[in-house]
């Protein structure tokens, strides 16, 4: 008896309203593809394929890196934690992207909308439970993901949230669209990409006039971000013809990673833009680490705007 290949990304949901589409997958609660009037704004992947560079994927209970999977904070009450969890990154020897990158969630979805549910469970390392609510609700210009995160266990949680969207403007060379980040501080790295400082932002690292995609190469965590009248901070990707991309994240969002590419498939040149509750090595440092107490919810959002 044969059986069909099983994807590697689980279940897709598409969505649409209007002339917006969206591709989510389960695992991982990805965003695999968005398209505004006819423009395909995220970079897609081929079927079957594990996501490439972790795209698109949510994020939970950190984003980035720990160094050697080894962690250590004090809890609002006192209570000390010295934990070690798996190294996901052989390579650099750190703990990629969190726990739940390669979990299925539960799907729901009604044609304009989806929300997926998984669980963070005790595990070493990470004694804690936390039930993940990943929405992605189509817009008229887009899309808006909105997090909820809840501590369902009986202690605090430490808690930090990120994702790892790649994006394009469909019919315009990667290297040829301008990025703009309105930054004042960006994370020095070692050559673990592990960070040593947060420093003020220069002019070879200022983002805040635009740069060229195929001018420069990107792996790096920005701060200090420029918020407008509703406490959105926004990066954005420009064509040379004026259309453009803009990747919003509101006021618990209070970082960004960007990544630039050559080797994403079917692309020439992209972008990774990842916006993060917490810098690289939060787990250690402790800077934007939230602690939900037993029973706390925490709802945040992000989302994506075309122009053009």
């Amino acid at each position: 008896m044969s059986h069909a290949p099983v994807d590697p990304t689980g279940q897709q949901v598409r969505l649409a309203r209007g002339e917006v589409t969206a591709h989510i997958a389960q695992v991982g609660a990805a965003l695999r593809g968005l398209t505004v009037r006819g423009t395909a704004i995220v970079a897609p992947y081929p079927e079957g394929r594990i996501p490439p560079m972790s795209s698109g994927t949510t994020l939970v209970p950190w984003p980035n890196r720990i160094r050697d999977g080894r962690w250590a904070m004090t809890d609002p009450h006192g209570r000390e934690y010295d934990e070690q969890v798996p190294v996901s990154e052989p390579a650099r020897g750190t703990a990629l992207h969190g726990l739940l990158r390669h979990t299925p969630y539960v799907v729901a979805e009604d044609g304009e909308s989806a929300t997926l549910t998984a669980a963070v469970v005790p595990q070493d390392g990470y004694p804690f439970a936390v039930e993940t609510v990943v929405r992605y609700a189509l817009t008229d210009d887009g899309i808006r993901v909105t997090y909820a995160l809840t501590n369902v266990g009986a202690d605090a949680a430490p808690v930090a949230v990120g994702t790892h969207p790649f994006f394009q403007i469909e019919g315009v060379p990667g290297a040829d669209l301008t990025l703009t980040l309105p930054a004042e501080t960006w994370f020095d790295v070692d050559e673990r990409l592990l960070p040593l400082d947060e420093r003020a932002i220069t002019a070879q690292k200022d983002l805040r006039g635009g740069v060229r995609l195929g001018d420069v190469d990107l792996d790096r965590a920005y701060g200090s971000l420029a918020r407008d009248e509703h406490g959105l901070a926004g990066t954005t990707l420009r064509a040379p013809d004026g259309r453009t991309v803009t990747i919003w994240q509101d006021e618990a969002f209070g970082y960004v990673q960007l990544f630039t590419t050559d080797a994403y498939p079917g692309q020439d040149r992209t972008v990774a833009v990842e916006p993060m509750t917490a810098p690289p090595d939060a787990f250690n440092s402790g800077e934007g680490v939230r602690w939900l107490e037993p029973g706390e919810r925490w709802e945040l959002s992000w989302g994506v705007a075309y122009s053009g």
